[in-house]
């Protein structure tokens, strides 16, 4: 597993992290401190999945390889200001501007970590390193769950949210220290496709 496997799990790892934080809290606060309706915490989601889809789509479409590094730490900056925004917000339609901005994010940096760590994954250890992100994405989330929730309970919301945005955002810095070399590497489909541009 090389440098750039691992500097991308331990972002994800700690995004995924963060988010957890606010996962199993985030309805209960729309719902008793912000007055947020069931129909309008669903459309939360709503506007998260379709801006996420339609973006990414787009992107994969707009960006080159060699333009992954940018889409990537950009993407998962605009994730990581998230919870900020939670944070910072007073009214329902704070929320769902919100969730357009992460999905815009998530659009814009999934292509791109899909493409760097597919690109990177050691011949005959796919499944391996596959799993060792599944597993230690899914721990960190599963363990800030419950720790999001204890810490609601204790100190407010606030807090979650504030924490789960530093966390966030110490997972976008990670990315930058991705090595320029590995970020070169493209697998054979998309040489094919962008074998007029080549990857500088």
């Amino acid at each position: 597993m090389n440098r750039t496997l691992k500097l991308l799990i331990a972002s994800d790892s700690l995004v995924f992290t963060g988010f957890g934080l606010v996962a199993p809290i985030l309805a209960v606060y729309l719902k008793n401190s912000i007055g947020g309706s069931l129909e309008a915490i669903g459309l939360m989601t709503t506007l998260f999945l379709v801006s996420k889809t339609v973006f990414q789509l787009l992107f994969s479409k707009v960006f080159e390889p060699k333009q992954r590094f940018f889409m990537v730490c950009v993407g998962t900056l605009m994730i990581a200001l998230v919870p900020f925004i939670y944070l910072f917000s007073s009214q329902m339609w704070h929320f769902y501007i919100a969730q357009v901005l992460y999905g815009i994010g998530g659009g814009l940096a999934y292509p791109a970590w899909f493409s760097l760590f597919s690109s990177n994954l050691t011949k005959g250890k796919q499944g391996f390193e596959w799993s060792v992100y599944s597993g230690l994405v899914g721990l960190g989330a599963a363990v800030s769950a419950s720790i999001g929730s204890i810490l609601a309970n204790k100190w407010g919301f606030n807090l979650v949210f504030f924490l789960a945005g530093v966390v966030s955002i110490i997972g976008m810095l990670i990315l930058l220290g991705l090595e320029r070399n590995n970020l070169k590497r493209i697998l054979p489909s998309e040489m094919f496709v962008n074998k007029h541009k080549p990857v500088h």
